[in-house]
């Protein structure tokens, strides 16, 4: 399927969100909101009085955020367990890894370029403050 192309089967389908247990909520927020710019969309409280956060990405997508409790942390848990990684859209991979590298992150893969199946991107893995691996996904015209 094209970049760019629409879900043929689920209409208007895209990324929503993206939830997150964070294990450390202040490092969360100040990565999600101070560090990458992301907007606040909703803010509620879960089922158990935990403060969840809804940021924007910049594009209508989300990550939402679940403050650590006894119950949900993860602390066990293997990095991104079940989820493998996330990608972050961005116009500019070096420069969005130089950011967060600045900002004090661990930058676990230095920014590449690949050929994807005929797609040309730029890639760079971070980590984040609950151990979440993080990508910086970049497409060449």
């Amino acid at each position: 399927m094209p970049v760019g192309a629409t879900n043929a089967v689920i209409r208007g389908c895209g990324t929503h969100h993206i939830a997150i247990q964070a294990k450390d909520w202040n490092a969360s927020l100040k990565l999600y909101r101070d560090v990458l710019g992301m907007t606040e969309a909703a803010s509620f409280a879960g089922g158990d009085g935990k403060k969840i956060v809804l940021l924007d990405i910049g594009d209508g997508s989300h990550i939402e955020l679940f403050e650590p409790s006894a119950e949900t942390t993860i602390q066990d848990a293997p990095a991104n367990h079940p989820v493998t990684h996330f990608a972050l859209a961005t116009s500019d991979a070096r420069a969005a890894t130089e950011h967060v590298r600045g900002a004090g992150y661990e930058v676990t893969v230095e920014p590449k370029e690949l050929n994807l199946g005929g797609l040309e991107v730029t890639i760079a893995f971070f980590k984040g403050p609950s151990g979440e691996v993080i990508e910086f996904f970049e497409t060449h015209p």
